[in-house]
């Protein structure tokens, strides 16, 4: 799959998404650090727990963009 430019500012929004989500999940300073002394399979657990977060809310987030539009027709 070819990839194209990435917008620098979606990339910044994608990232505080990341972390907000894992603030709220209580997990923010497994992400920043490994002062927790997890190992690399729980790391990973921790990075797919955010993922799916982030992934429901995105997907919620262009659900209320499309009602909207349609609100608008």
């Amino acid at each position: 799959m070819a990839k194209g430019p990435v917008d620098p500012n979606a990339m910044k929004a994608l990232n505080e998404m990341k972390y907000e989500i894992a603030n709220e999940l209580g997990i923010t300073k497994n992400l920043l650090t490994n002062e927790s002394g997890l190992d690399s399979g729980k790391n990973v657990f921790y990075g797919g727990y955010v993922g799916g977060h982030m992934t429901k809310k995105l997907v919620e987030m262009g659900e209320k963009e499309l009602m909207n539009y349609n609100k608008n027709l």
